[in-house]
């Protein structure tokens, strides 16, 4: 594990439009290279769709936190490839 964050949600923040199958709600999480002058370095807001960011429409941020440990070492995850259809079926 290269990174730890602390992070607290506002749910009263929180569009219960945007939430998946009535109770998940994708988050995306920004790790700020900057301290706030309340010590915050790391912000969650409700994921957008392409649409929205094409939009530049405004993001709901719901969250604040901080980096508490790190190794200095941060990757970029990478993408699963998509599964390969069976092309041996019978029909």
């Amino acid at each position: 594990m290269a990174t730890l964050a602390t992070l607290s949600i506002d749910l009263s923040k929180v569009n219960k439009e945007k939430l998946y199958k009535g109770q998940y709600l994708n988050l995306t999480i920004s790790l700020n290279d900057e301290t706030s002058q309340y010590g915050k370095n790391v912000s969650a807001y409700e994921e957008q769709s392409k649409e929205e960011r094409e939009a530049k429409e405004k993001k709901n941020y719901v969250g604040n936190g901080k980096i508490v440990w790190t190794d200095g070492k941060v990757t970029l995850a990478e993408k699963e490839a998509p599964k390969k259809e069976d092309t041996n079926l019978p029909f």
